[in-house]
């Protein structure tokens, strides 16, 4: 087996949530509201499994568990930068090149926010249409949830 160059990539998600900002930013860093929807279908996160210490420099982890194998799926992230409601990034250095994940929310006026998640250093395996698909379906989780907040 040789050991090539690590190809990381980059992506952007923009989303739209029926909700303020203030609500969406607060869901997406509150330990009791992200087990609702942390991670893709098929996948629990438990509130004993995540923590979120909300300033630069805090812990943000969480672990996901997949709902038939009780596979476990660590996410060990610190905050870089945290300023409700309008942006709050991580970086996840276990990730192979270091992942650094942001996301600015933005007010559109009439109730909803727009989410642009921007994502560098993003390994091989986690660029595939399956990750994506998977990324995607925790936003399709998170919908469902403010829907009955």
């Amino acid at each position: 087996m040789s050991e090539g160059p690590t190809v990381s990539g980059e992506l952007t998600i923009t989303r739209i949530f029926n909700a303020r900002p203030e609500v969406v930013f607060e869901c997406m860093t509150t330990p009791s509201h992200l087990t609702h929807f942390w991670g893709p279908i098929g996948i629990s996160t438990p509130l004993s499994g995540i923590i979120v210490e909300p300033k630069p420099g805090g812990r943000f982890e969480t672990l996901m568990v997949n709902d038939q194998s009780g596979e476990e799926y660590p996410m060990r992230g610190v905050f870089v930068e945290f300023d409700p409601p309008k942006k709050f990034s991580f970086t996840e250095a276990g990730v192979e090149g270091g992942m650094m994940t942001s996301i600015v929310f933005h007010d559109l006026g009439d109730g909803r926010t727009e989410t642009v998640t921007h994502q560098t250093n993003v390994p091989p395996m986690l660029m595939s249409p399956e990750a994506r698909q998977g990324l995607e379906s925790s936003f399709v989780k998170m919908d469902e949830y403010l829907e009955r907040l």
